[in-house]
C-alpha cells in the first residue's frame, strides 16, 4: 500500500498543481472583466470536445515530445540542455535537403527522418564535446549553439533552400517524402506515432538497458556513479546523441507533416519555440518519457482551444496565453522545485570537495 501511495503521489501533485493553475488563471481573467466559465468551457471544448480537436491537439504535442525528450534524457543525467531548439532548427532543415534526392514514397519519408536524425545529432555533438572534454557548461553553450543555428538555418532559408516562386520559404518538402495525415481536414500526421514510438524507446532505454542504468545513476549522484565505473564523458555524449536525435526528428516531423505548405517560412517562424515549450511539457511530465506523451497533448490541447476561447468567450489572444503560462508554470512547478533541489545539492557538495 505505501508503494501504491508514492507511486500516485506525482499524479496528486499534478492534479493539486493544475487546479491551482485553473484557479490563478481564472483570478486574472476576472480581475480584467472576462468571465472564466465561459472561456475554460471554450478552451476545453475546442481541444478535447471533438475529434477534430483532438487531432490538432494531438499534431501540436507531435513536436512538443520530441523536444521535451531532449531535456528530459538530459536532466535524466544531471545535465541542462536546453539546446532544443537549434537542433530542431537543423532537422527541419535537413528534412527540406533530402527532397532533392528522388526516392519512392515511402523510403523518402524514411530518408528524411533518418537525415533529420542525424543533423540534430552532429549538432548537439558540439556542445557535448565542449562539455565532455572542455568542461563548458552546457547552458551557456547550448544556448549560444541555439542562436548560431537560428542565424545558419535562416542563412540556409534565404540563399540555398530558397523556393524560386515564393522566397518567403523553402522549397516544399517532396511529396514523397511527406508523412501521411492520419485524419482528413486535419494536421495531424504519422509524426504522432514517430514521437510516441521514440517516447517508448527512451523509456526502454532508460530503465531497462545497462546505458539507461548508467544515465540515470550519474544524474542520482554523479560522484557514486563515477566510483562505480561510469563514465562521465560516455555519459555526456550518449545524452547529447539521444537529444539531438529526439530533437532533429521534432524538426522533420513538423515539416513533413504540416500541410499545406510543408516548408520552413523565413524567420523560422513556423518551427520557432518547440524546442523551449518542450522544456515546460518535460517538467509537467516529470522529465519521464511516458509521462511525457499526456503532458505534450495537454499543451497542445491548450494550444489549440487557444482561437476558440478567443472567438466564443471574446478574451484576447494576450490574456489566453496568460491563462496558459499560468496553468503550465503550475504544472511544472513540482518538477522544478525536485530539480532545484538536486542541483543545490550537487552544488553543496561540490564545493565541501574542493
Amino acid at each position: 500500500m505505501r508503494r501504491i501511495g508514492v507511486g500516485l503521489r506525482p499524479l496528486l501533485e499534478s492534479v493539486l498543481a493544475g487546479l491551482i493553475g485553473l484557479g490563478v488563471g481564472a483570478i486574472i481573467m476576472r480581475a480584467w472583466g472576462y468571465n472564466p466559465w465561459p472561456a475554460y468551457m471554450a478552451l476545453f471544448k475546442e481541444s478535447f470536445g471533438s475529434g477534430y480537436g483532438l487531432a490538432n491537439a494531438l499534431a501540436n504535442a507531435t513536436p512538443l515530445i520530441l523536444t521535451a525528450l531532449t531535456f528530459a534524457v538530459g536532466a535524466r543525467a544531471g545535465l541542462f540542455i536546453i539546446g532544443a531548439e537549434g537542433m530542431m532548427y537543423m532537422g527541419a532543415m535537413a528534412a527540406v535537403a533530402a527532397s532533392f534526392f528522388r526516392l519512392p514514397s515511402g523510403w523518402h519519408a524514411l530518408f528524411a527522418l533518418l537525415g533529420a536524425a542525424l543533423a540534430g545529432m552532429v549538432w548537439g555533438l558540439i556542445p557535448a564535446v565542449l562539455k565532455a572534454y572542455r568542461g563548458v557548461h552546457e547552458v551557456i553553450s547550448t544556448i549560444m549553439f541555439n542562436w548560431l543555428a537560428h542565424f545558419f538555418a535562416f542563412y540556409l532559408v534565404a540563399n540555398v533552400l530558397v523556393d524560386p516562386i515564393r522566397a518567403e520559404k523553402t522549397i516544399s518538402v517532396a511529396k514523397t517524402s511527406r508523412l501521411p495525415i492520419l485524419f482528413r481536414g486535419t494536421d495531424l500526421s504519422f509524426g504522432i506515432a514517430v514521437a510516441v514510438g521514440l517516447a517508448f524507446l527512451f523509456y526502454l532505454l532508460l530503465w531497462h538497458t545497462v546505458a539507461g542504468y548508467e544515465i540515470r545513476a550519474a544524474g542520482a549522484n554523479p560522484h557514486a556513479a563515477r566510483y562505480g565505473g561510469v563514465s562521465p564523458r560516455r555519459t555526456v555524449l550518449l545524452v547529447f546523441i539521444l537529444g539531438g536525435m529526439a530533437a532533429g526528428l521534432a524538426g522533420a516531423v513538423e515539416t513533413m507533416g504540416r500541410p499545406p505548405t510543408y516548408a520552413v517560412y523565413s524567420g523560422l517562424t513556423n518551427i520557432a519555440g518547440f524546442g523551449f515549450d518542450g522544456i515546460g511539457v518535460a517538467m509537467i511530465g516529470r522529465i519521464h518519457p511516458l509521462g511525457i506523451i499526456p503532458a505534450a497533448i495537454f499543451y497542445g490541447g491548450l494550444q489549440a482551444g487557444a482561437r476558440l476561447m478567443q472567438m466564443e468567450a471574446k478574451v484576447p489572444f494576450e490574456m489566453v496565453r496568460a491563462v496558459q503560462g499560468a496553468i503550465v508554470l503550475a504544472l511544472a512547478l513540482p518538477e522544478l522545485a525536485r530539480l532545484f533541489r538536486v542541483f543545490v545539492r550537487r552544488a553543496r557538495f561540490q564545493e565541501k570537495k574542493t
